[in-house]
């Protein structure tokens, strides 16, 4: 008697559940490609590796490049540095992560249509530009030269010099952070729209029989339906905290506020690449990364706990 093939229906078609994997397998692929196999470039870590000579025949120095960051008092200052840039945007970022909820929710109550199309496209095409466009947009409204801001301050007080808003340290994680919400806010809240489109109308439709407003039915159904969407981001993002990228930073740095912009990310960047320090640098990435995985790991263990055992991932 032969076996039947379990890929295969009695129709000799594909079986639904493989189907669904051959249309996963090429995001599967990518995710092999760009986030496992450079795990590999993880050995330069214990070499002294000094380019363009082969990492065969450079020294094998074991974890001392991993032991410097604590030993070594100028990296170890470097690095508190760093960390706290990090983890100061990380936090200012999580305690505000609750305004693409409120934003959806505005959206959401906005009768007009055709208003609320051109407001969530407006509010959303940010986030598809390049954070050099940005700062080009940045560069040209604030810079001190010919700034738009400057030159009509200019216009009504003459012989002003100009405010160096771009170079100017005061503030600085909070002038990444505003522009970090304008081109992410509406992206951000695509997910909550969808929620508030899940949500039972009938729910709405009982609270309007018993009398309940516009805002009575967002505090005691729109909300509590989101929640738990919230709740489940903002754990996720515990795990990321180290996770702050370097694209904004990069783009924004220079030698005035460099001190306060330099994210770990963007430092692994100037470390390795413009230090040439490809050795430490990569030492220092591959910490961030195990760290970052205790962080998603204590983050499961919450979500868990709040949850009812239902984990993140």
């Amino acid at each position: 008697m032969s076996k039947s093939n379990p890929i295969l229906t009695k129709d000799k078609r594909l079986a639904p559940g493989f189907r669904l994997f051959l249309m996963a397998l090429p995001f599967l692929v990518l995710i092999f490609l760009f986030s496992y196999l450079p795990l590999y470039g993880w050995r330069y870590a214990f070499y002294d590796y000094r380019p363009p000579i082969k990492l065969e025949d450079c020294t094998f120095v074991g974890f001392k490049h991993i032991t410097n960051m604590v030993q070594n008092a100028a990296m170890r200052k470097n690095l508190i540095r760093v960390l706290k840039n990090t983890l100061g945007m990380s936090i200012l970022g999580m305690c505000t992560s609750w305004m693409p909820m409120v934003f959806a929710v505005f959206m959401a109550e906005i009768r007009n249509m055709k208003f609320q199309k051109i407001v969530q496209i407006v509010t959303t095409i940010p986030n598809f530009i390049s954070w050099v466009i940005v700062y080009s947009i940045a560069f040209a409204i604030f810079s001190v030269g010919d700034g738009f801001v400057n030159n009509v301050i200019r216009a009504f007080k003459p012989g002003f010099e100009g405010i160096d808003f771009l170079g100017n340290t005061d503030h600085m994680w909070w002038k990444m952070w505003l522009w970090m919400q304008w081109k992410t806010i509406g992206y951000s809240a695509i997910l909550y729209i969808s929620s508030i489109a899940g949500i039972d109308q009938e729910l709405y439709e009982a609270a309007d029989i018993d009398g309940a407003g516009r805002f009575q039915k967002i505090r005691y159904i729109t909300m509590p339906c989101l929640l738990p969407t919230y709740f489940t981001l903002l754990i996720i993002n515990v795990g990321n905290m180290l996770n702050r990228g370097m694209d904004q930073y990069y783009a924004f740095q220079n030698p005035l506020n460099k001190k306060y912009i330099e994210v770990l990310d963007l430092y692994v960047y100037n470390q390795g690449i413009a230090g040439s320090q490809i050795s430490y640098s990569t030492a220092v990435g591959m910490t961030k990364s195990l760290i970052s995985l205790v962080l998603l790991g204590i983050a499961n263990t919450i979500s868990k706990v709040f949850r009812d055992g239902q984990s993140i991932f």
